[in-house]
């Protein structure tokens, strides 16, 4: 049986003639991997970075904000090429700082296609601040003295205590000139729902938060609030500019807000002991709590820079 010989070397020259294209493949797939999983790298090292420098200016000491930038971008990125800048230098009163992110990938097969490197570049930008505005869970406003009670240092210590809104003016901190602090007459802190029997209110720091005349909740309930941390609105009663008027066109000045866990209450028709004996009783209103530090973002409040810090600030990533 004859036999052609010339065919020989015929696999090697096919398999030649296909390494390109299969090294294009290998490109596309092993490279592009790489590539994204640097990306990964870059864009964490990227959130971290902004989220540490958001945390320094949030404590009003923005520190070294582009030593932080890059140590945390090289921290993240296996292979250490990772450069961090930032487009602009933040400070405590921006509210707000944008890191890039970038790196160049050297490639193991795309140079047979004429690509030896691509540069990666990754951006991401977070905000701080205090709560400036929104709608609280209780139409209810605190003088900040009653926050000052047992604050240290400007921030909350978590000691529970009973604040007595009926009859008003009880904090323990006096007012100008040794004062009493300074109430609505009959206002007792309860101000204008959004709604009729509406348990919700909205205020805004720097704003003339309208009060609610009488000793009463209009008719809304209120035991959504229980075992729950809400913000609530605080006014500086220490100065009566900060608060006037009468009846239904009384109102109180709002200075700032303080993240507040209530753990029992006694109003008029509702009341709530948390398990524990009751707050207050006879003819006083009151709620028990204690103010705390609120790590998170309330979602019906909108945060900035310009607000008084008082335990309740944030720091967040933003969409980019």
């Amino acid at each position: 049986m004859l036999r052609l010989k010339d065919d020989r070397g015929a696999a090697a020259v096919i398999i030649a003639i296909l390494m390109v294209p299969l090294l294009g493949f290998a490109a596309i797939s092993i490279d592009v991997a790489a590539m994204h999983a640097e990306k990964q790298q870059l864009q964490t090292g990227a959130d971290a970075a902004a989220l540490a420098i958001a945390q320094d200016c949030a404590r009003d000491t923005c520190g070294s904000p582009r030593v932080t930038a890059q140590t945390l971008a090289t921290a993240n990125s296996n292979s250490g090429n990772a450069v961090a800048t930032l487009p602009t230098v933040p400070t405590a009163t921006t509210g707000r700082v944008t890191v890039e992110n970038s790196a160049v990938r050297k490639h193991w097969f795309a140079p047979v296609l004429g690509v030896d490197e691509s540069e990666i570049k990754v951006r991401a930008s977070a905000s701080w601040g205090a709560p400036i505005g929104g709608t609280a869970a209780l139409p209810l406003i605190l003088t900040l003295c009653e926050f000052n009670r047992y604050a240290v240092n400007g921030f909350p210590a978590g000691v529970e205590q009973t604040i007595i809104t009926t009859p008003a003016g009880n904090c323990l901190q006096a007012g100008a000139g040794n004062q009493p602090p300074h109430w609505v007459p009959g206002g007792f802190g309860w101000l204008s729902p959004t709604a009729h029997k509406s348990c919700y209110t909205k205020t805004q720091v720097g704003q003339k938060a309208t009060s609610s005349p009488g000793n009463n909740m209009n008719q809304c309930d209120i035991s959504a609030i229980r075992d729950r941390t809400i913000l609530l609105p605080l006014f500086d009663s220490s100065n009566p500019l900060n608060s006037g008027g009468n009846g239904a066109n009384a109102w109180y000045r709002v200075y700032g807000y303080a993240a507040f866990h209530v753990t029992g209450y006694y109003f008029s028709g509702q009341s709530w002991d948390g398990g524990k004996s009751a707050p207050c009783r006879g003819n006083e209103r009151c709620i028990r709590g204690y103010f705390t530090t609120m790590v998170h973002t309330d979602p019906n409040f909108d945060y900035g820079p310009g607000a008084p810090n008082l335990g309740a600030a944030a720091v967040f990533l933003l969409p980019d």
